[in-house]
């Protein structure tokens, strides 16, 4: 079921020529509730929760991993970080947590890290395979320490989008802990570079690639997401109708 629902959602988008075009259609926006609110079920209530996504060997990456999305941050605090070398970008924890973290890359590069060949879906309907290098999402909030009340994560990001709305994302507790789950620096044996999401960006590999934020720059434990933005969970479900839970 799960699979289908995916290869619903990827066709679709494929026939239609894009994300707007498909939220013009009611029947899809219908479909792609109905097909959330089954999938979250089944994920949740049937599968395994620390069930990996398929990992592949070295020789099946693809030749080129297309970017996606924005491919340059705009403004001149992202410019200076970039000549920089994202030396003095900070990567900040906080919201309900315990301890507020506030990491430079460097401490985040010599944390325990994990590398994964995975593969990237894209609700446009291509596909990439690609090997990531970063730390476990788990071992910042084991050093921040969420607090009970804590029920979601939400990334905010560097790139601000054509509406003057930043980008940002987020999941919940089940999917921030899974071993999977990623702050990415690396990609294919080098460091992240601009148009993939330099310096670091989220991996979440049982999702689709809308929920992969890129330019983190802050991560923020809350209770809801009602008054996040436009309360939807993340920039392209408040503005197209996406769907919150976007797991494959």
């Amino acid at each position: 079921m799960i699979i289908t629902r995916r290869t619903a959602l990827i066709g679709a988008s494929t026939l239609l020529a894009g994300c707007d075009r498909l939220n013009e259609s009611a029947s899809f926006r219908s479909l792609t509730a109905q097909a959330e609110r089954a999938n979250f079920t089944i994920q949740r209530s049937l599968q395994d929760r620390m069930a990996l996504a398929r990992e592949f060997a070295p020789e099946q990456r693809s030749r080129v991993f297309r970017a996606n999305g924005t491919r340059l941050p705009q403004g001149e605090d992202y410019a200076r970080h970039a000549v920089e070398k994202f030396a003095n970008w900070r990567l900040k924890v906080d919201g309900l947590v315990a301890r507020p973290l506030s990491l430079s890359m460097a401490e985040l590069r010599a944390m325990p890290a994990r590398t994964q060949i995975t593969r990237h879906d894209c609700v446009e309907g291509w596909s990439a395979i690609g090997q990531w290098t970063g730390a476990p999402l788990k071992l910042l909030l084991d050093a921040a320490g969420l607090k009970p009340s804590a029920r979601y994560l939400v990334f905010h990001c560097a790139d601000t989008m054509r509406s003057g709305v930043p980008y940002y994302e987020s999941i919940d507790l089940i999917d921030a802990v899974h071993p999977q789950t990623i702050l990415a620096w690396g990609l294919n044996g080098a460091l992240l570079d601009v148009a993939h999401g330099a310096p670091v960006r989220l991996r979440v590999e049982r999702q689709l690639g809308y929920k992969h934020a890129k330019y983190v720059e802050r991560i923020e434990a809350v209770s809801d997401l009602a008054s996040v933005y436009g309360g939807k969970g993340g920039y392209w479900e408040d503005s197209t109708g996406y769907e919150w839970y976007a797991g494959i």
